[in-house]
């Protein structure tokens, strides 16, 4: 039954159901997410199965980020499967003006330059010194899109599946830009290490990345980006990428000398600092003014 009258008349988009609620889209998510990360361990099985002692931490790296892979798959297989919310896909290919090789390109330096700058501040500060290791150029292309996978697997159901879903039911896009960064973070949160800073910053680069695809209609930007910003920060700098560390890595970081402060948390990394809190509620703040000088209105997949 369509919900035209009451308290939430305004609220909620014309022709909106039960189905549209923010609770069933966080429950469909969490399906998702779940069956997504049981199809990846199946994946990471596999790159296991080619492990010997010289290649087993690279081919780990590989294995746990193509994993992510799993996401894609059940986001395709639902959203081919469920016709109404099939509208979704609209958003994952060239339709959306922002959706294009350019804008996805501008997410990188957007990502590494962002993780570049809290990095290079916990140098400044002392918390952390680096050395140079190697620069194996053709594992680093084969890890980027490892990498690539896993975060735009995180995008796919983020800031596509659920951040649509919640466009569908609710009138203010706010609905969806604020609201799926909290399961985002939910993603998150039984990672050893966290703090009230990583909290805060995952939810922050969630906004960041719900603004890409809001203001600059662009998922593929907000994949980039958010790809650029966990490789920089685990295969450039050698730093934990919310609190997963390698030894495979352009830089080295010397742990022995390595300090919790606001801008480093030696546990969870620069994602767990106020450095990072404030460099992404800045990045936050440019796009939303960006985006309302710009004053151009993202697809909504849901018209026709």
């Amino acid at each position: 039954m369509e919900n035209k009258k009451g308290l939430f008349a305004g609220f909620h988009r014309d022709g909106y159901t039960w189905k549209d609620s923010m609770i069933v889209s966080i429950l469909v998510f969490f399906m998702m997410f779940f069956v997504g990360t049981g199809i990846g361990m199946l994946i990471g099985m596999i790159f296991n199965l080619f492990s010997n002692e010289g290649n087993a931490e690279f081919l780990t790296i590989l294995g746990a980020n193509f994993g992510f892979l799993g996401y894609w798959i059940i986001a395709f297989i639902y959203l081919s499967l469920v016709k109404s919310d099939k509208p979704i896909l609209r958003a994952f290919g060239r339709e959306p003006r922002g959706n294009t090789v350019k804008m996805a390109l501008w997410g990188l330096p957007v990502g590494l330059g962002l993780n570049a700058l809290c990095v290079g501040i916990a140098v400044f500060h002392g918390d952390i010194q680096l050395s140079f290791s190697s620069f194996p150029v053709l594992k680093l292309l084969l890890v980027f899109l490892s990498v690539f996978a896993q975060s735009g697997g995180e995008e796919l159901l983020c800031r596509g599946v659920l951040y649509q879903r919640l466009r569908k039911g609710y009138r203010n896009p706010w609905v969806a830009i604020l609201v799926n960064p909290i399961v985002f973070v939910l993603m998150h949160s039984l990672i050893p290490g966290i703090t009230i800073w990583a909290v805060l910053s995952i939810y922050l680069a969630g906004v960041m990345f719900s603004l890409m695809v809001y203001y600059l209609d662009s998922l593929w930007m907000a994949m980039a980006a958010h790809a650029a910003w966990n490789f920089t920060q685990n295969f450039i700098f050698g730093l934990p990428n919310s609190g997963t560390v390698y030894d495979f890595s352009i830089f080295k970081l010397n742990s022995a000398t390595a300090r919790t402060s606001l801008c480093y948390n030696v546990a969870f990394g620069v994602e767990a600092s106020m450095t990072a809190v404030l460099v992404l509620a800045f990045a936050v703040a440019i796009l939303i003014c960006l985006g309302r000088k710009k004053n151009q209105k993202s697809l909504d997949v849901w018209e026709s």
